[in-house]
């Protein structure tokens, strides 16, 4: 991303914690139950190969926490002073960036999905936002406090 002259970062917001963990927890949950029918085996199949499958089931799904920690850290909503830009990574190698001029935006919309989300510690949801051309959506999902930013950029945009 690169800066314009004269523009500066106001704020920056990174997904919600809470989706995140959800998901940890799915994956954790995953990793016992590919465990369980192993261990049930462990006196049948031979020691040395027991290790390695043990080491293999861990680092296996060490990799899927660290590379979807990475992928969910990296991307943010990033709202300067002239516009806002939503850096969206795909994966470790492509990112996808959308930006929209202060002075262009037509709309922001927000929905906030469950019944946990409406609890303040919980409160995440979804935030787009559209510009005068039809061609500019940004749409950050799990967006923490979709209400707030929606009202941070409209006093961002009043000064």
């Amino acid at each position: 991303m690169q800066f314009r002259e004269g523009e500066r970062v106001l704020k920056v917001f990174h997904h919600h914690p809470t989706p995140f963990i959800f998901w940890f927890f799915e994956i954790f949950l995953a990793f016992l139950i590919c465990f369980i029918p192993l261990y049930l085996l462990q006196d049948i199949i031979p020691f040395s190969f027991f290790i390695i499958i043990n080491i293999a089931f861990f680092v296996f799904f060490a990799f899927i926490i660290f590379y979807k920690s990475i992928i969910y850290w990296l991307d943010k909503l990033i709202i300067t002073n002239q516009r806002i830009v939503h850096v969206n990574w795909l994966n470790l190698f492509k990112r996808k960036e959308s930006e929209a001029l202060l002075n262009d935006i037509q709309d922001i919309k927000t929905s906030e999905k469950g019944l946990i989300s409406y609890f303040s510690f919980f409160d995440y949801g979804s935030f787009a936002l559209e510009t005068a051309s039809a061609k500019t959506t940004i749409l950050f999902e799990q967006a923490p406090d979709p209400e707030g930013i929606r009202q941070y950029i409209y006093h961002v945009r009043s000064i």
